[in-house]
This record gives structure tokens, sequence and C-alpha cells, in this order.
């Protein structure tokens, strides 16, 4: 009679040992789509990197470029104020020829004085917002030639990484297949404990091997007693120092 193939188990049936085994090719699966990943080194992170700063960079054109705006409008309405000033000095000089006292004379000469006051104010005024106006350009002009460069940069590091994506895509979609084809026969707390562990570790190791007598991922020794239990794979066993989970290197014989 033939025998029911291990792909074909349902969950429910599955020993602890094969679990554990099927825990192990999991691991073994992850670990390849680590390496892959690991090609691409820092190259996501560095586009993203250049990305928020061309965006800030854009943004801070787009903020100058509106203050300049605003000091052009803010000129504008003082060369309007100068003018209005004239015009308001004009009138006042020819009432100044018709008054009949002193004191509509002087009342008058005050309000003369004050636009011109007002003249100078404003010219004052004008200035300033040049000065701004012209430090601002070229606090633009920097901006802009720093985002050219890092749209240089970034088109560099795009290529970079879309050929290292374009090389590995396929190798890394059937990885992701066999992870998730793997992933279905581990009962979900099983899982969990994996997942959780693999992201508390540097190199991403949830599952290791015993060898030379020590845990394969913090190489810590591990008792004769402990060592047998893991060989046996009789339930699911915890390295004590670094949390791992450890399988027997008769797994990697086997293969």
């Amino acid at each position: 009679m033939a025998t029911k193939s291990k792909s074909s188990t349902p969950l429910a049936d599955l020993s602890t040992e094969e679990k554990i085994e099927t825990l192990y090719e999991l691991q073994k699966i992850d670990s390849k789509i680590d390496s892959i990943n690991h090609m691409k080194g820092e190259l996501p992170l560095e586009v993203q990197d250049l990305e928020d700063i061309i965006t800030g960079l854009d943004t801070r054109i787009a903020n100058y470029t509106q203050e300049i705006d605003n000091l052009s409008k803010e000129t504008k309405a003082r060369k309007e104020e100068i003018e209005n000033s004239k015009v308001l000095i004009k009138k006042y000089e020819e009432q100044q020829e018709n008054v009949r006292n002193n004191r509509e004379f002087e009342a008058i000469s005050k309000e003369v004085e004050y636009q011109k006051l007002e003249i100078e104010l404003a010219e004052k005024r004008i200035k300033e917002y040049g000065a701004e106006s012209k430090a601002k350009k070229k606090l633009i002009e920097d901006a802009k030639e720093l985002l050219e460069g890092r749209k240089i940069d970034l088109k560099t590091k795009q290529d970079e990484l879309a050929s290292i994506e374009s090389e590995t895509a396929k190798e890394i979609e059937e990885l992701q297949a066999k992870s998730e084809v793997a992933s279905k026969k581990i009962d979900d707390r099983l899982l969990a404990a994996y997942k959780r562990i693999r992201s508390n570790t540097h190199n991403g190791l949830g599952v290791v091997t015993v060898r030379r007598d020590a845990c394969g991922g913090c190489f810590n020794r591990i008792p004769p007693q402990r060592q047998l239990d893991i060989r046996m794979s009789k339930k699911v066993i915890i390295c004590e120092y670094c949390g791992r989970i450890l399988v027997s290197d008769l797994l990697d014989q086997e293969e």
C-alpha cells in the first residue's frame, strides 16, 4: 500500500519530530531569502534617504520661492505707499499756499513731514526686502545645485537596486512560495515563536543546529543529556542562553 507523502499530511497528524524538521526547513529557506536580500545591503535605505532629501529640498525651494513672492508683493505695496505719500505731500504743499494763519501752516507742515518719514521708512523697507530676496535667491541656487547632485545619486542607487532585484526576483519568488508552504505545516503558536525569535536576532536565525556540542547561534556549550533530548526531537527545545530553537545536526547530515 502506498504511503502518504509528508507534504500532504494534515497539520494535526504531524509528529513533533516532523514539525521540528519542517521548522528547520523553513529556517533554511528564510536564510536563503535573507542572504539574497543581504546583497542589496543598505541600498533600500540609501534610496529612501535620498528620496527624503530630495523631497525636503523641493519643499525648501518652494518655500523660498513663496517667500520671494511675498517680498515682491511687500515691495510693491511699499512703492504704492510712497506714491500715495508723494500725492499727499503735493496736496499739503498746495494747501500751505492758502493757509490763513501760522497754526494751520504748522499743522500742514507736520503732515508733510510725516509723509516724508513714511517715504523714508518705505524706502528702507524696500532695500531690506531687496537684500532678503537676493539672499533667498542665493539659497535657492545652492539648494537647486544640491538637488541636482542628489538626483544623480538617487538614479545611480535606484539603477543598482533595480539590477539586483531583477537578477534575484525569480529566485526570491520561488523561495517565498516554498516558505509559505512550509509555514502552513507548522502550528500557529510555534510559527509565531519562530518569527519572534528570528526578529530578535541579528542574523535572522531562529532555529540552529547543535555543532561540536554547542549552540549554533550563541556557541555556548550544550550538556550531553540535553543534546540527546534534541536528537530525539520529542519536544521543542530552546537554548537557555540565546533563546533560539535547537535542532539536531543530524538533519543536515540526512539532507
